[in-house]
């Protein structure tokens, strides 16, 4: 299915990134998708009913994020028979697959990526296309299929027009590119610029899903950086308290505002047996342990956590060779407003809205349809309203 375009909203003006981002998610056919392509603002929130596929498009945008960090095929799609569009034939060999893409943009300009995976009988990508400045800069092609390798072509513009090499099919082969292209000629650079600018803005990715079970249990101390499920959110409250001031002051408005009752701090206690435990301050030395907090309070604080920090703070595999300045955070939230009120779900998107207005970070997740409305009233989301 596709959105339909009146139903994509855009408010405010329109924010440049300071890194490569990811500007477009195409479905040509995953899932519950076909022929689906989705414009990705700085926050971009999927609404609709249930079965309407809001999951499945940031499950497709996190298996991209993986494989543009360099995992292997089966790490990204765990479970690649689920991925293959409902009802889709297999071929006379008997294969079926699924295929999905994206365009990134940044200072190679927009470079779109798109890859074919077959699912069935074996997961391999059988082909990959990278395109940017008119030109086809990779293609990959499943030549052999008794070989565990596609055959790749890539533009280089030379005394030769394409260098031919074989690749791995278990790897997105842009993000190989780096380690195989010399950059002797312009068309090496283009390519390389490329492929450079798209493993960069997919490796930017933290997929946020906040479990308030695990957050209320105390942690081990020492493990500073926050985990997907927000787990040991207590051991990251001390690392921002004595290395993020400024970050850890604004968390503490931000629970403020969210929590129930008022908030005058965010610590950590050290239990007896050394574990830690996170303590909301009240005021006049009296401290609540988050594990009164009720779920939608931990969300509302976990994901508050993950907007105002960066790579430094987030269990993600940055690019580390590109200065902090020049990257875009992007954070994917599926059910973002599960157990939120109207009142936290907003303060999260204004939180969202103004720290993205920098280009530092950019908001994908998904919303349930009263979240949709709240999240129209926002200026600066995009909402993408799909159909079951």
């Amino acid at each position: 299915m596709s959105a339909r375009p009146e139903a994509l909203r855009r408010s405010g003006g329109r924010v440049r990134s300071a890194g490569p981002a990811v500007t477009e998610l195409r479905l040509s056919a995953f899932a519950s998708h076909r022929g689906a392509n989705f414009r990705i603002g700085p926050v971009t929130l999927f609404a609709g009913p249930g079965g309407s596929g809001k999951s499945n498009a940031l499950r497709a945008y996190e298996a991209l994020a993986r494989l543009g960090s360099g995992d292997p095929l089966d790490e990204a799609f765990p479970d690649p028979a689920g991925c293959v569009p409902e009802g889709a034939a297999a071929d006379a060999q008997g294969r079926r697959g699924f295929r999905i893409g994206c365009t990134t943009d940044g200072p190679a300009g927009p470079v779109r990526l798109d890859v074919a995976v077959q699912a069935e009988p074996t997961l391999r990508i059988v082909g990959e296309r990278l395109t940017g400045g008119g030109e086809t800069l990779l293609t990959t092609a499943l030549r052999d299929p008794g070989r565990s390798s596609v055959q790749a072509a890539w533009h280089t513009a030379g005394a030769v027009p394409v260098t031919r090499a074989p690749l791995p099919d278990d790897r997105l082969g842009t993000a190989l590119l780096p380690l195989r292209v010399a950059g002797r000629t312009e068309g090496q650079l283009q390519v390389l610029a490329a492929a450079e600018q798209t493993v960069v803005a997919l490796r930017s990715v933290f997929a946020c899903e906040p479990q308030p079970a695990r957050m209320r249990a105390p942690v081990p101390a020492g493990d500073g950086r926050l985990r997907r499920g927000c787990g040991n959110l207590a051991a990251v409250l001390e690392r921002t308290h004595t290395q993020c001031v400024q970050r850890h002051a604004r968390l503490v408005a931000a629970a403020h505002a969210g929590c129930a009752g008022p908030v005058t701090a965010l610590g950590v206690e050290r239990l007896t047996d050394g574990l830690l435990r996170a303590t909301v301050g009240r005021g006049g030395g009296h401290a609540t342990p988050v594990g009164r907090l009720g779920d939608g309070e931990l969300r509302y604080l976990a994901l508050s956590l993950v907007l105002l920090n960066g790579p430094g703070v987030l269990a993600m595999d940055a690019a580390g060779e590109v200065p902090s300045a020049m990257q875009t955070l992007t954070v994917l939230a599926d059910g973002l407003d599960r157990d939120l009120d109207g009142r936290q779900l907003r303060g999260l998107l204004d939180l969202a809205v103004s720290i993205g207005a920098a280009g530092h970070l950019r908001l994908v997740g998904t919303v349930t349809e009263s979240g949709a409305v709240r999240a129209r009233e926002t200026a600066g989301v995009t909402v993408v309203d799909l159909e079951p």
